[in-house]
């Protein structure tokens, strides 16, 4: 995973988790897609990196 890409996917799963935790609905909702993002762009990379080696 080359480390732009890791440093966003944690930057938008941390940001997730705060916005989630104000507990405004909108910035809940909002949290919780910055974490699935997050989470979908570190499987995506995970994935690159399985067919790389």
């Amino acid at each position: 995973m080359s480390g732009t890409e890791k440093s966003k996917a944690h930057v938008e799963t941390a940001k997730g988790k705060v916005e989630e935790t104000v507990g405004n609905e909108r910035m809940t909702a909002e949290g919780r897609a910055d974490q699935a993002k997050g989470k979908v762009r570190h499987a995506k990379e995970d994935v690159k990196d399985a067919f790389r080696h």
